[in-house]
Order: structure tokens, then sequence, then C-alpha cells
């Protein structure tokens, strides 16, 4: 199946929350504190992905959104990808893009944070040439202040 990209309008909403939260909570639960689980609702995905279109960029297989990604400066915040499409290549069409995103934006190495239990995604970088630059504390923002999770830093030059 073709995959193509492109910028998230109002309209992916929806499909990006809905994957967004079911994708957070396979890599996460289990992996980050239950603090930051807690406020993690359902809702709350709903809520933080309409300031979030700006920085978003989707793909898209048939006629539906398969995943996405969001990138800021030169960190690849997210990348998710729908449970149907898990094992099509979509993934790494969207890390390929986050890549000449962060170029793009003038930055000559990408960064992305992943929870340090979380090992399919890390795997998924390593088999994408990242680097395991070594675990960190990422804070999780949330309306209660950050949070501090447990993760590993990845690292490549773009």
């Amino acid at each position: 199946m073709t995959v193509t990209l492109r910028a998230a309008e109002a309209g992916d909403v929806d499909a990006v929350a809905s994957i967004w939260y079911a994708g957070w909570g396979d890599g996460h639960i289990g992996n980050v504190p239950d603090e930051l689980v807690a406020v993690r609702t359902k809702e709350s995905f709903w809520d933080r992905v309409p300031e979030r279109i700006g920085d978003t960029t989707v793909a898209v297989a048939g006629d539906e959104v398969a995943g996405f990604v969001m990138v800021v400066a030169d960190e690849v915040e997210q990348v998710y990808v729908s449970g149907d499409h898990r094992g099509s290549g979509v993934a790494g069409v969207l890390i390929a893009d986050a890549e000449r995103q962060v170029k793009a934006n003038g930055h000559d190495e990408a960064w992305l944070a992943v929870a340090t239990g979380n090992a399919r995604a890390r795997r998924f970088y390593e088999r994408s040439g990242w680097a395991d630059s070594g675990a960190f504390d990422y804070p999780a923002i949330t309306e209660h202040g950050p949070i501090p999770v447990p993760c590993h830093r990845y690292t490549k030059k773009v």
C-alpha cells in the first residue's frame, strides 16, 4: 500500500488523537510513573492535539491516517502508527521525514526520548540508525507541572 505524507489539518484531530491515545498506552503504561498515567486520560489526548496540529505530519495509507509524527526544532517529539498499520513500513516513512524536518530546521542532529521500558520502540529506533545516548529523566509536561519520566535519549546525525 502506498503511504503519503502531508501536514496535519484540523480535520485530522480525531484520527491523530485516537492513534496517539492507543499507542501511548501500548508504549507507556507500566513504563512511566503512575502519576503521569493518571493525567494522560483519553480526553487529554483530544485536548492536546488541536494545539499541536502545526507540528504534526500525518501518514495516509489508502484513505485513512495511518500514523503521525510531531517535530519541534531538533526534537522528534512523537512518532505513532495505528495498530492496523504496525509492521507495514509506515513508521520508517515517518521517522525518515522527521529526520528531514530536523535538518530543514537547521540542525545536524535529531534527538528523541523513549521510555526506558518501551523495548519495541527502542528496537525500531536502533534499526533505523539511531544511537542510544543514555538514560535521563524526560520532563513530561502536564497541567500540574512537569513529571520526570525515566527515558533513554536517542540521537542521529541528519
